[in-house]
């Protein structure tokens, strides 16, 4: 049964198996350019450290994610987060999403971030949806970037500023 109340947290290490399970469940062809492979533990949690997830508990059990990370490790590019989001299907259009990308948003202006950025495919019509609704902006388009199942699918980069952009000119 699930509760009414999702509490939201910075991820840690007991947490690893319960956010492959979500990504084996949430990651396939209409939302990834690739399979993904089946991860241990260990894996995932060299590719996500103990606290770069945001993840959304109901009771005992994690429903959803957002990682978060530095696109590079220059310091020119400090000021950027990139975000990944998934929520278990059971749990969509719960506001869980929202909830937290809210939180993403707090946590990068406490650090000091202007930006969030994200990429997503043209053919996941509901991921693109969600992201406007959140306010996220295109900031470029790679067309045909990818070839899913036989057809060719543009991969859109957003934004969401942080902070008012300042004009260059």
């Amino acid at each position: 049964m699930m509760s009414s109340v999702i509490t939201v947290r910075l991820s840690e290490f007991r947490d690893a198996m319960q956010l492959v399970d979500i990504d084996n469940e949430v990651w396939n062809s209409t939302n990834s350019p690739g399979s993904l492979e089946p991860v241990s533990s260990e894996e995932f949690l060299h590719r996500n450290p103990p606290g770069s997830q945001f993840v959304a508990i109901d009771g005992e059990r994690i429903v959803g994610y957002l990682g978060f990370c530095t696109p590079t490790a220059m310091k020119s590019n400090a000021h950027v987060l990139d975000i990944y989001i998934a929520i278990h299907p059971q749990w969509q259009r719960r506001h869980i999403g929202q909830t937290l990308m809210d939180r993403i948003k707090l946590h990068a202006l406490a650090l000091g971030k202007r930006k969030l950025s994200l990429r997503v495919l043209s053919s996941n019509d509901q991921a693109l949806r969600f992201y406007q609704t959140c306010g996220f902006l295109e900031q470029g388009r790679l067309i045909e970037e990818f070839n899913v199942e036989g057809t060719y699918v543009d991969d859109i980069l957003l934004y969401f500023p942080l902070v008012p952009a300042v004009s260059s000119r």
